[in-house]
């Protein structure tokens, strides 16, 4: 199949803006717990549809008082918290444009954006985001005021605009229309200098109308159970963005967790037991092998890996049933997978908080037999994609047809198109004004309304999508063979002590990798063998670990053709890092920067 659309489900909106679904919201249910926010004690407080309306009207007011106008640019530099739904609701309100910062940019990163985007404030989280800003200050001459977050500056805001009557920011908010522009977000970067999507109130409605549509149902586990996520994904990414957007609109319980480590999300995951989780693979990848190492230090491994066996089966059925391709678990299976829902499932459920039933994951591909176990153990994860250009979502797994391995069928209102070369085009109310400040981008990423995505992609019979690699990242060998790096890459990284794999090739006679590891698996490792704590350059010497590294990738060449398999490999002793400027802030790989920093090496594994 070579197009598929899904009929939209909601009119084009004509007037109105986002920052409308707070005040609409306190209108319907003001007494409805909308957020919750941790207090100076950590415990969970909280806030009602009308307390919510109320703190983004003050703050719209403060903002308006200290100079914020209709159309002005500002930028948000901080890490998920409360504090920055409540600002893109009150900027919003105001018909500012917000944009966006990831709180790790460097001071150069920074610069550009801020420079580009003209923006005339920011607002950081603390003291050292605002020395970055500081450091390049004299470079930005439309900067004129800098607020932090850290010291008072919501109460500052808030308490800035008192003297104001509420008059002033509806009349703001009323002249705001779906066209007008909502926020810049400068896409990660993977290559070349980061540009910024302009995305209006409409394409966030359009995306956030879609999701809504489809997947209202599964938010909550139950009937009577208020539905409620916890957000830990950054605010800076579109993905964050979109879903705070649509926890107001639909009503779903929201709350923010600055930090993703598992020693800091699984104590609130227990605290707050959201129904709903947004997260992308890495994690669902770390969650499984915590529990993996977990069990074989415990000496049941044997138990554990069959009870992974009998949830993938058992998920595995009941997907062939929904497709119609077979009858189901059989009943052998349904009582193996009772006796370890006891055993094992449950509490892999209750680590995150026990009333957590599904998740959404984009942002990379997840592997088949991971979705599969995932579903098994009674989470389903809808599996999607979507670019920052299309606002978040343009394709997912619907409810109750889950093909894993998939990123899912279009959203609805939503057009996915293949190309004469494989690559994914979209079209949909969701697709991005332009790139700003850069026509000829723009120009090289729309025809006719249709976005170019650069992913490379199938259709089934079904409509259903699978992303099978990026132009750009095609590598071709000096034998004429072209090879999609990321299939490799991501059997390679699902065994346990894999962190992160890059393939090359590219002019060369065959393919080869650099191999990272995960820390807490190598320690693991080491204890179960009983082997000494060693130095990272005498562990990737180890043959026992090169061993295990060589299954990976023995495992992955199964995947490909022998012209396209791994011929040979490298463990290396550092992580491939965003502080060093080797993966975006949604963890993808920079390859070039990566193949320049260690281009001795790549070197020496074409010497033999």
């Amino acid at each position: 199949m070579r197009e598929f659309t899904v009929p939209a489900v909601a009119p084009t909106p004509q007037v109105g803006g986002l920052a409308d679904a707070v005040f609409d919201y306190a209108t319907e249910d003001p007494d409805r717990v909308a957020l919750c926010r941790k207090d100076s004690a950590g415990e969970w407080q909280d806030v009602t549809a009308a307390e919510f309306r109320d703190q983004v009207l003050a703050m719209a007011k403060g903002l308006l008082a200290e100079g914020i106008r209709f159309g002005d640019r500002v930028a948000v530099m901080s890490r998920t918290r409360y504090e920055w739904t409540l600002l893109d609701f009150a900027l919003w309100a105001v018909g500012a444009h917000v944009v966006p910062v990831y709180p790790t940019s460097s001071a150069e990163q920074v610069c550009w954006m801020l420079h580009d985007a003209e923006v005339a404030a920011a607002i950081v989280e603390h003291e050292d985001h605002a020395m970055t800003v500081g450091s390049v200050i004299d470079r930005l001459p439309r900067l004129k005021r800098l607020w932090q977050l850290d010291a008072q500056a919501e109460k500052e805001l808030m308490a800035a605009g008192t003297h104001l009557d509420d008059d002033i920011v509806h009349r703001h908010r009323l002249a705001v229309t779906p066209d007008s522009t909502a926020t810049i977000i400068y896409t990660s970067g993977t290559t070349g200098r980061p540009k910024g999507c302009v995305l209006t109130h409409a394409n966030f409605l359009a995306d956030s109308d879609a999701l809504m549509s489809r997947y209202q149902e599964v938010f909550s586990s139950k009937p009577g159970e208020p539905p409620s996520l916890l957000l830990f994904l950054p605010l800076a990414h579109v993905f964050g963005r979109m879903v705070q957007l649509v926890c107001i609109r639909a009503k779903v319980k929201l709350a923010h967790q600055p930090v993703m480590a598992a020693e800091a999300l699984l104590p609130d995951l227990e605290s707050f037991k959201p129904t709903f989780m947004l997260a992308v693979p890495h994690l669902f990848e770390k969650i499984f092998q915590a529990s993996r190492r977990k069990a074989e230090l415990e000496g049941k491994i044997g138990p554990f890996e069959k009870a992974v066996d009998v949830a993938v089966r058992y998920a595995e059925a009941v997907e062939h049933k929904a497709f119609r391709t077979g009858p189901g678990p059989s009943p052998a299976l349904r009582v193996k997978h009772q006796v370890f829902d006891t055993l094992v499932y449950s509490k892999l459920r209750e680590a995150l908080g026990g009333r957590c039933h599904a998740a959404m994951s984009g942002g990379s591909a997840m592997e088949r037999r991971l979705g599969l176990f995932f579903d098994g153990i009674g989470m389903r994860i809808y599996e999607g994609y979507g670019l920052t250009e299309t606002s978040a979502g343009a394709c997912v797994n619907p409810p109750g047809r889950t093909k894993f391995g998939t990123v899912g069928q279009p959203l609805p209102g939503t057009t996915v198109h293949i190309a004469d070369d494989g690559e994914i085009w979209l079209r949909g109310g969701q697709v991005f004004q332009g790139y700003l400040n850069n026509p000829k981008g723009t120009d090289e990423a729309l025809h006719d309304g249709w976005l170019a995505t650069g992913d490379l992609g199938s259709l089934d019979e079904d409509g259903y999508l699978t992303i099978t690699g990026r132009k750009k990242e095609i590598l071709v060998t000096s034998n004429g063979k072209s090879v999609s790096p990321g299939v490799l890459e991501e059997r390679v990284r699902a065994h346990p002590l894999v962190a992160q794999c890059i393939v090359v090739g590219n002019d060369r006679p065959y393919v080869s990798a650099l191999v990272t590891l995960d820390p807490d698996a190598v320690t693991h490792w080491l204890a179960m063998r009983e082997k000494p704590e060693m130095r990272a350059q005498e562990l990737v010497r180890d043959p026992d670990l090169e061993t295990e590294v060589r299954r990976a990738v023995v495992a992955a060449n199964t995947q490909v053709s022998q012209a396209e398999s791994i011929r040979t490999f490298r463990i290396l002793a550092a992580q491939f890092t965003e502080e060093h400027g080797f993966v975006t802030p949604s963890l993808k790989l920079k390859r070039k920067a990566i193949e320049t920093a260690y281009a001795v090496e790549i070197e020496a594994l074409y010497q033999h």
